[in-house]
């Protein structure tokens, strides 16, 4: 029996011992420590859902970047551009060779969405060429096909004119998209600050300080933003049986009530939340919240987040995870989360939900996406 006790009270002791060290860690942990704890435990959530992030631009192979990957156990769309004003994306056919090399060292977390080049609209042979070059690219292991908003932004015809997106050259590539049983991705027009004026409260206002070719304000014939989604509208109207997915919110991103009509009149529509989810935190959360359960079905996480071949890695990695950590928390806790100095409490959403916004949603709209990545170039 006095063993006993002896044993009992050794127990106490380190269970005194245990609880004193806890208290002392707790109390002399910086303010660094915690919120770096607070962060491993959204990403841990996080990965937990096995999330697909549909929305980012990866221009390099990186061993530190594939564990990111595999710790996170994310699967990422990398979508190419075809863009004249930025040198790395100004040729399409050594981003494609640079997606297929990134797909085939990443164990399955990295599929790639190809684009056409709409720079090559003038020339006779455009619907044709891009149908053939389309078609390889599925041959390889493309999930999905990206237009970008040069179209209707930037690149006119022969005449003059600005190109629309459901101008009649584009429409044999969209029944193309549809025969194999991909996805569109349209980044069709942009925020309405890039229509003017000026306005620094605006999420996306630094963009355009950056990228000031793209900020129309005050520049005389360029197509309104409402022109350009209606434009886009035509071409899910005369295609139903294209998936859609308007990436960017929908470029609707002020408008909660104009995305759910959409949503509604368009079975084959669909959004997602790239460089948008700042929109979601400044509107009024039970607004926002409603939105995002009625709607479970029709949205799917990004991020446009990117790696560029000349990125510091480290610092791009923490980049990554702190907009993994924070899109989590908003979306998936009641926990505070800041955003340009102001606070804003998370919505708490049902995990159904959760488990749709991060991960289902990406397979049903884009079903590729479930199938082992391949490359038989």
């Amino acid at each position: 029996m006095k063993n006993l006790s002896l044993r009992h009270a050794i127990l106490l002791t380190w269970s005194v011992l245990f609880t004193c060290c806890l208290l002392f860690h707790s109390s002399t942990a910086t303010p660094q420590t915690q919120e770096r704890a607070h962060v491993d435990e959204a990403l841990q959530a996080f990965a937990n859902i096995r999330p697909i992030d549909v929305h980012v631009h990866v221009f390099k192979t990186d061993a530190d970047f594939q564990a990111m990957l595999q710790h996170l156990n994310l699967k990422l769309m990398n979508i190419l551009v075809v863009d004249d004003t930025l040198s790395y994306r100004r040729q399409l056919e050594p981003q494609i060779t640079d997606a297929l090399a990134l797909v085939r060292s990443s164990n399955g977390h990295v599929a790639f969405c190809t684009t056409f080049d709409p720079y090559k609209f003038n020339q006779p042979t455009f619907d044709a060429d891009s149908i053939k070059q389309l078609d390889r690219d599925f041959a390889h292991g493309a999930v999905a096909v990206k237009i970008w908003k040069n179209v209707g932004m930037e690149i006119k015809n022969s005449d003059g004119k600005f190109i629309m997106p459901d101008d009649p050259k584009f429409e044999p590539i969209y029944k193309d998209i549809a025969r194999h049983h991909k996805t569109l991705m349209t980044h069709l027009a942009e925020p309405d600050v890039a229509w003017g004026p000026p306005d620094s409260s605006d999420p996306s206002w630094s963009y355009y300080q950056e990228n000031p070719q793209w900020f129309l304000y005050n520049k005389p014939g360029v197509p309104s933003k409402q022109q350009i989604l209606q434009a886009r509208d035509h071409v899910l109207a005369e295609n139903p049986n294209l998936r859609m997915v308007g990436v960017h919110l929908g470029s609707m991103e002020k408008d909660l009530d104009n995305i759910a009509a959409h949503l509604d009149r368009y079975p084959n529509f669909a959004i997602d939340t790239a460089a948008r989810m700042a929109y979601l935190m400044i509107a009024p959360p039970e607004k926002v919240r409603a939105f995002l359960i009625k709607y479970q079905d029709r949205v799917l996480y990004g991020t446009d987040l990117d790696l560029i071949a000349a990125a510091n890695v480290g610092e791009t990695l923490t980049e990554w995870n702190s907009t993994y950590a924070r899109d989590w928390t908003f979306l998936a806790t009641d926990e505070i989360v800041e955003y340009k100095g102001k606070k804003i409490r998370g919505l708490a959403l049902p995990e159904p939900v959760l488990q749709k916004i991060f991960h289902d949603n990406a397979l049903h709209w884009i079903p590729d996406l479930a199938l082992p990545a391949r490359s038989l170039r």
